[in-house]
């Protein structure tokens, strides 16, 4: 782990908050080549990257299958002589859950395939049933269990949606290798016993699908909003804010992951224009776990902005001007670096992993370089807010 006082370790940590989460914009282009010259930052996000990530997956995963919420479902059967068997299934919750393995795929120009196997879960539950007809009707319940063995298939798919990376998780679905009903006592005629594990093979399958898939979708809304809100913070400090939009849907090979933002500082009312961005694609490698791409049309104004709301000062003698020319320049940059240094630790941005940070700088914009670690707590806040 890895802090420099140096801007190889400042701006790093920066930019690990300021592109991931994207923030606010009008709209983006759909072809990427034609929105590079209006994007002041890249990111981009190698496989080993993905990797580690994917680590963190079945926690999140976890949290979708406990905090999922399970419908009442209802069904009848016909016993002749005009009555009927109703029954019903209530208060269904999981136990007992644990997750094998998780595994991953960049399809290029597609999405992201993920597996999630072996996950084997307990449900319990009450099920409700009474004989009706037009004279009678007699009401029983029977607690039960439900042992699992699943598979969890998502593809994720990335948009542009309301200017930022938007996730449509809707291609999901589960294969149960395992579904055995239990029933609590053994008071029920084996007919019945049939039928309630034909209804719950047949219909607590669909329901099951629907609520995590669905909750799923849900944790992932959540999580946007988690790192949005933690971007917000870092990146507002007085009058001085970045415009993360994106400018153009993320571009997916099989070996990374990258988005275009837009990087636009705003000061005082003052909101910077970007139209003559240098980027392409062939300026970044594939080496490094985690890369950004910095114009100087962003990285300019936001050290201008930083000047104008007097961040940045330093007293200087006449003769330190006349005589030490070169040690100055070197002052001042690490003057420079401590401050921003200091600002970022005050928000937080210490807590992160970072390793073997470099900063490239290049005609017309920088390049910086790092291998990260997924900070265990902040998934453990996380999944806190989720739970709740």
């Amino acid at each position: 782990h890895q802090r420099d006082t140096m801007c190889g370790g400042v701006f790093p940590r920066l930019l690990l908050l300021l592109l991931p989460v994207l923030g606010w914009s009008h709209g983006c282009l759909q072809d990427p080549a034609s929105a590079y010259r209006f994007s002041g930052a890249v990111c981009r996000l190698t496989y080993p990257a993905a990797v580690v990530l994917n680590e963190k997956t079945t926690k999140v995963i976890e949290a979708a299958f406990q905090h999922a919420r399970y419908p009442s479902l209802k069904g009848e059967k016909s016993l002749g002589f005009g009555s009927k068997l109703i029954y019903g299934l209530d208060n269904l919750e999981i136990y007992n859950l644990s997750i094998g393995r998780s595994a991953f795929e960049l399809l290029p120009s597609e999405g992201i395939a993920m597996e999630i196997s072996n996950v084997s879960a307990v449900f319990r539950g009450t099920i409700q049933y009474g004989y009706g007809s037009w004279l009678v009707n007699f009401g029983h319940s029977i607690d039960f269990e439900i042992e699992s063995q699943i598979d969890l298939g998502i593809n994720p798919k990335l948009y542009c949606g309301g200017g930022k990376v938007a996730a449509d998780t809707s291609d999901c679905y589960l294969n149960f290798h395992k579904l055995h009903l239990l029933l609590q006592g053994d008071r029920e005629p084996n007919w019945l016993k049939k039928l309630f594990t034909n209804f719950i093979t047949f219909t607590v399958k669909l329901a099951i699908k629907g609520q995590i898939c669905k909750e799923i979708n849900k944790v992932a809304n959540i999580l946007a909003d988690f790192i949005q809100e933690r971007a917000e913070h870092f990146l507002a400090d007085g009058d001085i804010s970045v415009d993360i939009g994106i400018t153009a849907p993320p571009v997916i090979t099989a070996n990374y992951i990258e988005s275009y933002h837009k990087g636009l500082t705003n000061y005082k009312n003052t909101t910077a224009v970007i139209t003559e961005s240098v980027f392409q694609p062939q300026q970044l490698t594939e080496h490094k776990m985690l890369y950004f791409w910095v114009s100087d049309e962003m990285f300019n104004p936001i050290v201008t902005a930083a000047h104008q709301d007097g961040r940045f000062k330093l007293n200087i003698s006449g003769t330190e001007l006349t005589v030490r020319p070169s040690p100055l320049t070197g002052d001042f940059t690490l003057f420079l670096a401590n401050e921003v240094t200091r600002l970022l630790d005050n928000q937080g941005t210490y807590l992160f992993d970072i390793y073997n940070p470099e900063v490239l700088p290049q005609d017309g914009y920088v390049v910086i370089q790092m291998d990260f670690g997924f900070p265990h707590h902040l998934l453990v806040e996380f999944l806190q807010r989720t739970l709740q």
